[in-house]
């Protein structure tokens, strides 16, 4: 085995959309920086500089939108434009959910939380977010109502080699597999 030293090696992750309301806009931000921090709770990373980082500490709440093939290309566009030189309130069809955040309507999947913590950690702003709704469209449910992810077909996000990846075929059951 070769050691490669000190490579950032947990990918792929799933891509996700971000999004905030700055200066009374919705602003939207491609991120591969996001964890599960606990059954209820996740983190989403951000790079100081962002535009949206304003949004989230002013309002202390957002969603995050799973990436899928369809809504790939306007994804990787809003990744590589700056909220700070172009306006990208309408790049998404969206609604505002009850907690009053820009949920894209095309997205398989929607999780929306609001910020418990803020991590400053080298140059990134690091947010806790408490879960508080999850929105999925229905048609990617199992028969048992649970989240079907070959249905929601997630794009993953391979950073060290920066390419856009599909999810691959079920192998086996959690606590199922013989030994």
């Amino acid at each position: 085995m070769k050691n490669l030293g000190p490579v950032l090696a947990l990918y792929p992750m799933p891509m996700v959309v971000i999004g905030a309301n700055v200066n009374e806009k919705p602003s939207w931000t491609l991120v591969g920086h996001i964890g599960i921090v606990s059954h209820d709770s996740v983190l989403v990373s951000l790079a100081k500089p962002h535009y949206i980082n304003k949004g989230i500490k002013e309002t202390g709440r957002l969603p995050i939108n799973l990436v899928n093939q369809q809504i790939l290309k306007k994804a990787d566009y809003v990744g590589s434009v700056s909220g700070n030189k172009v306006d990208k309130s309408e790049v998404f069809d969206y609604f505002v959910s009850d907690n009053g955040v820009p949920v894209i309507n095309d997205s398989p999947l929607v999780i929306e939380g609001s910020v418990v913590d803020i991590y400053e950690y080298q140059n990134f702003d690091n947010f806790i977010l408490k879960i508080e709704n999850t929105y999925v469209d229905e048609k990617n449910l199992n028969e048992q109502g649970k989240i079907d992810y070959q249905k929601v077909a997630p794009v993953l996000f391979d950073f060290p080699n920066y390419e856009y990846l599909e999810l691959g075929k079920v192998i086996g059951k959690c606590l199922a597999l013989d030994d």
